[in-house]
């Protein structure tokens, strides 16, 4: 009997909600960063070495420092509380890895947008991107050190979005500031695809 009553028991558990996110931005805005510092599991990635083979193709004005690049995708898993474990995909941000982008996207409940203000132009493609497809999306701007810093409403009008849209100031580095960032997507997108659910706590 009490084998039967475990058994019951363990069908009435509620699994946790599965979630895909998608990171996505500019070269060097910092979606790799942000999905290692905030997966609970270790992030798999796929970064190669910069070659010379990506002179005169990647710009890398404002990163001059960066050494690798994301050529597939970055994932990481992370939960939010009990009820939600978000799935995440960092996309490419080099334009001539674009074409995976569709196959990322399939499924996905929402965005992150990282924004680098010393390459803001670089978050356009990504903005412009998801704004077609009707995907839910935040954009969340990576304070660098020694970059110049604005204000979000000041983020919002260089990329001319919405009220709507929302806008966040982060450090891709930290996994409380990426956390947060990822609670602001998923209640934004709930809202948006379900008016009548509770956001996440």
């Amino acid at each position: 009997m009490d084998s039967v009553r475990s058994e019951g028991e363990a069908a009435r558990v509620k699994l946790p909600t599965a979630i895909k996110i998608l990171i996505a931005g500019g070269f060097g805005a910092g979606k790799t960063t942000m999905v290692g510092s905030v997966s609970e599991t270790r992030p798999l990635r796929t970064e190669e070495l910069l070659t010379d083979r990506g002179s005169g193709v990647d710009d890398l004005s404002g990163v001059e420092e960066k050494k690798t690049t994301t050529v597939a995708m970055d994932f990481g898993r992370i939960s939010i509380g009990d009820a939600h474990v978000l799935y995440l995909f960092g996309t490419p941000g080099q334009e001539r890895f674009w074409f995976v982008w569709d196959e990322l996207a399939l499924g996905a409940m929402g965005a992150v947008v990282i924004a680098d203000t010393r390459r803001l132009a670089d978050c356009f493609p990504s903005v412009d991107y998801f704004e077609r497809r009707g995907t839910p999306f935040i954009v969340a701007v990576n304070c660098f050190e020694g970059a110049r810093r604005y204000d979000v409403e000041e983020i919002r009008m260089a990329l001319d979005l919405g009220p709507a849209t929302p806008v966040v100031l982060c450090d891709a580095r930290e996994k409380e500031s990426s956390k947060n960032v990822l609670v602001t997507l998923v209640e934004h997108a709930m809202r948006t695809r379900a008016p009548a659910q509770e956001p996440v706590g």
